[in-house]
């Protein structure tokens, strides 16, 4: 369990403040605005109206004691900036900030983000995968050009074997776990053998996954 700093609750504030709350964590959120502060109460350890841009306000929140602090602000840039600033100049163990473009992003990294993430795009690239190929369940993208998908397995995998299918060392791809009646198996091996109607966890680089799965 953390102690998390939230500073915005709009939709995207909102959002991670849901799932931070079915995780256990502790949640300090902040806005300017009392009818979002009021929807997000129950999710919430505690929460304050008041500008994060103020360094006298923020001053009594002891934002040095926080694991993580989360700059959602998604309505105004120049708050986002300069919130980023005011809890580096506090110290602030971790600032991750929402961003919509590069040029923001470097703006976020120079006030003082440790992190900054990019909702928008995410979700875009996400959904025109995830719906434009047919055999896709979900999708996780990686860093240096690897992804995770969840596929249905192919009809031409049926009844073969890991060993058989050589899926390494053809196209540098590795099978994570095989979900059977809808829960995942990860203790698979070679002699693993696969069937349609599994959906599989799939690991490798992009551009191999494209050629297999054709997205």
């Amino acid at each position: 369990m953390k102690n998390i700093l939230v500073v915005g609750t709009g939709r995207f504030g909102r959002y991670a403040i849901e799932a931070l709350h079915n995780l256990g964590h502790q949640i300090l959120a902040i806005d300017r605005h009392e009818d979002r502060i009021n929807k997000i109460l129950p999710m919430v350890t505690s929460a304050e109206i008041g500008d994060s841009t103020d360094m006298q306000f923020m001053q009594t929140l002891g934002v040095e004691d926080f694991d993580l602090c989360i700059v959602a602000i998604g309505d105004d840039f120049l708050s986002s900036l300069e919130t980023a600033a005011v809890l580096k100049d506090l110290g602030a163990k971790k600032i991750v900030a929402r961003a919509t473009g590069e040029s923001q992003e470097k703006l976020l990294y120079r006030c003082g983000a440790d992190e900054v993430v990019f909702p928008e795009r995410q979700l875009g690239r996400w959904t025109a995968i995830r719906f434009s190929a047919d055999n896709i369940q979900d999708y996780i993208e990686l860093e240096d050009g690897y992804s995770i998908l969840k596929v249905d397995t192919p009809t031409e995998w049926n009844g073969k074997s890991l060993s058989s299918l050589n899926l390494r060392n053809l196209y540098g791809m590795n099978i994570l776990g095989i979900e059977i009646n809808g829960k995942m198996n990860m203790s698979i091996s070679s002699d693993t053998i696969l069937q349609t109607g599994q959906d599989i966890m799939v690991l490798g680089k992009n551009d191999d996954l494209q050629k297999v799965f054709r997205y």
